[in-house]
């Protein structure tokens, strides 16, 4: 389905607050000095991928891709992402536009809901993951509204316990 150009939010996201705001950078060390430095907080760092992350898609077909994270403390909360093993939607960015501003995050209770919604909406997730959380819970979605909003959006779902993260 194609969307005529607009400023706004799908409509099943519109309510929920924007949470958290995501960027590509080439090396998540650097990433998280510079930040850190800039902004204070803790930085969690995480990876993901095949390994840690029972469910992975990408463009509707399974995946292997994976990632290095660092989560700033702050609110909204800012990520940093180091893509590692592509294809993803971050490598795709990063052959488009380079290092930076990647999307929009909206961590929400019930993803299942959210993504129905936006589904029934007309919008595909064009990349995700579940089951990373210590309970196999856990998972992210993205949509793609590059054409619309300029950026991808992630509807996000965060595990109850997360595993212990790692020096960036």
């Amino acid at each position: 389905m194609s969307h005529p150009l607009q400023q706004e939010l799908p409509p099943p996201l519109k309510d929920i607050p924007v949470t958290q705001i995501a960027m590509l950078v080439p090396d998540l060390a650097a990433g998280v000095a510079m930040w850190s430095a800039t902004l204070g907080h803790d930085w969690p760092t995480y990876a993901y991928g095949p390994g840690n992350v029972p469910f992975l898609r990408y463009r509707g077909e399974p995946a292997t891709f994976s990632m290095r994270v660092a989560l700033s403390s702050g609110s909204p909360q800012i990520e940093l992402i180091e893509p590692g093993e592509g294809p993803s939607i971050y490598h795709d960015w990063i052959e488009g536009h380079g290092y930076g501003l990647h999307h929009l995050g909206f961590h929400v209770a019930d993803s299942d809901t959210v993504v129905r919604n936006m589904r029934l909406a007309g919008y595909e997730p064009v990349q995700e993951g579940a089951g990373y959380g210590l309970a196999g819970d856990g998972s992210f979605f993205y949509f793609d509204l590059t054409a619309t909003l300029g950026l991808y959006l992630e509807v996000i779902t965060v595990t109850a316990r997360r595993p212990p993260g790692e020096s960036p």
